[in-house]
C-alpha cells in the first residue's frame, strides 16, 4: 500500500523524524482555513501518488490568504501526469504546510532489497527534483549500505553513511539520528520503501523531511491497525473503475490493452506482446470463470484509457466457457463505445461456438487469431497504425 505524502509524514513524526507542521484539505475553504492557522508563507501541495508534482504545477507557495485560495482552487481537481507517463491522476486532496527555509537538499531512502534479503539504506548530498538525473550521471553520488536485520541501523553506522556521502560536517550527527529514526519507521511499520526527497537542512541547520514516499507491505497490514484503516483508494481513473467492478487491474505505461482469464495467462500475454515489439497498457485478469458481465466491465475499463490504441483479448477456456466470453464481447459492443481494434484469441471449452457467435455478429474492427503469438503480432501491428 502506498501512502500519500502527508500520511507518510505523520508516520515519520511518530518515529521522531522532524517534519513541517501541516494539515490536509479536500476543499478550497478548508485549505484556506488551514493556511490561516499555519501562517504565511505556506505551501499548497497536491496529494497524488506520483513524483514530479512541482514541475506539473501541483506545489505552490502562498504568501497570503488570497494566494492560498487561488492555489487551492487551481490544484484541487487538477489532473497530474507522472514523469514517466503515469496517469493522469486527479487531485482530490492537498496538504497545507508551513514554508521552510532551505540551506541544502539531500536524498535519503531505505528500501527492501529482495535480492539481498536485507534493507538497503541510500543517502546522497544531492537531492531535489532532478535526483534521478544525478543518479544516472554520477552513480557514486548515492552512497548505499545494506543493513543486517538482526542488528538494525546503529548510530555509528548511520554516522559513517553520512560521512561517506560527504554531508556537511555540522549536520552529520543530526542526519545520522534522522536515518536511525527512518529505519525505525521502516521496520515498525512493515514498510518496503521509505524515501525522503528532499531531506533538507534548514537555515537553523536542522534536518527536516520535506517530502515522504512510503510503501507498506500489504500482507502485513493485519498487524498494522492504524495503517490498515487508511482508505486505499486508487487515484488512477481506470484503477478506480476496476476496483468498483471487482476486477484485478494494474495500470502500465504502454498502448496495448490486455485482457485474459487467469493471472498466469495474463502474465504470459504481457511477455508475448513485449517480445512482439509492443508495450502493454495494463494487466487485467477477468477471472478463471469469466461471465459475460465481467467481460463487459473489463472492456469498459480498458477502452476508457485514452492511451490504448488496440486491445488483445486472450482467453483459454477451462472453467471459462468461450461462448460465454463471446457473448460478453458482443454485449460490450452494444453497451460500450469500442473505437479501437480488438484482437481475440479464444481456445478451449466451447471455443468453436464462441468463434461462430463472433463471426455471425460481424462486429466492426474485431480480428480473430488462432494462436497467442499470432494475436500478439496482430495487435502490435494494429496499435502501430492507430
Amino acid at each position: 500500500m502506498d501512502l500519500l505524502e502527508y500520511q507518510g509524514k505523520q508516520l515519520f513524526a511518530r518515529s521522531g523524524v522532524s517534519v513541517p507542521d501541516g494539515e490536509p484539505a479536500r476543499d478550497v475553504e478548508t485549505a484556506v482555513a488551514a493556511a490561516d492557522r499555519i501562517g504565511y508563507p505556506c505551501v499548497i501541495k497536491a496529494q497524488v501518488l506520483i513524483g514530479g508534482r512541482g514541475k506539473a504545477g501541483g506545489i505552490k507557495v502562498a504568501k497570503n490568504a488570497g494566494e492560498a485560495r487561488a492555489h487551492a482552487e487551481a490544484i484541487i481537481g487538477m489532473d497530474i501526469s507522472g514523469p514517466h507517463g503515469e496517469g493522469p491522476f486527479r487531485v482530490g486532496e492537498v496538504w497545507v504546510e508551513g514554508a521552510s527555509e532551505i540551506d541544502a537538499e539531500y536524498y535519503a531512502s531505505i528500501i527492501l532489497d529482495r535480492s539481498a534479503k536485507k534493507p538497503l539504506a541510500i543517502l546522497s548530498r544531492m537531492g531535489g527534483m532532478n535526483v534521478e538525473e544525478i543518479a544516472d550521471k554520477d552513480p557514486d553520488a548515492l552512497v548505499k549500505r545494506h543493513i543486517e536485520p538482526a542488528a538494525g541501523l546503529s548510530l555509528d553506522d548511520a554516522r559513517q553513511l553520512a560521512v561517506d556521502a560527504q554531508i556537511d560536517e555540522d549536520v552529520v550527527e543530526s542526519l545520522a539520528e534522522t536515518m536511525v529514526k527512518l529505519y525505525e519507521a521502516f521496520g515498525s511499520n512493515d514498510a518496503t520503501l521509505i524515501e525522503v526527497n528532499p531531506l533538507i537542512v534548514t537555515s537553523a541547520r536542522t534536518i527536516v523531511a520535506l517530502d515522504a514516499k512510503v510503501t507498506v507491505d500489504n500482507s502485513a497490514l493485519y498487524r498494522q491497525e492504524e495503517l490498515s484503516a487508511i482508505e486505499d483508494e486508487p487515484q488512477d481513473e481506470q484503477e478506480r473503475m476496476a476496483k468498483q467492478k471487482g476486477l484485478t487491474y494494474v495500470k502500465l505505461d504502454g498502448d496495448i490493452g490486455i485482457l485474459g482469464n487467469g493471472a498466469g495467462l495474463c502474465m504470459s500475454t504481457l511477455d508475448v506482446v513485449a517480445n512482439a515489439g509492443g508495450a502493454p497498457a495494463n494487466f487485467l485478469d477477468a477471472g478463471g470463470g469469466s461471465k459475460a458481465d465481467a467481460i463487459v466491465d473489463a472492456l469498459e475499463v480498458i477502452t476508457s484509457d485514452p492511451k490504448v490504441k488496440a486491445v488483445l483479448f486472450n482467453i483459454f477456456g477451462g472453467i471459462t466457457r468461450c461462448d460465454e466470453v463471446a457473448g460478453g464481447i458482443i454485449e460490450a459492443y452494444r453497451r460500450v463505445d469500442i473505437n479501437v481494434p480488438l484482437v481475440v484469441r479464444l481456445d478451449g471449452t466451447n471455443s468453436e461456438q464462441g468463434l461462430g457467435m463472433l463471426a455471425e455478429s460481424d462486429l466492426g474492427n474485431l480480428h480473430v487469431e488462432k494462436t497467442m503469438l499470432g494475436a500478439a503480432e496482430a495487435v502490435v501491428d494494429l496499435a502501430g497504425k492507430g
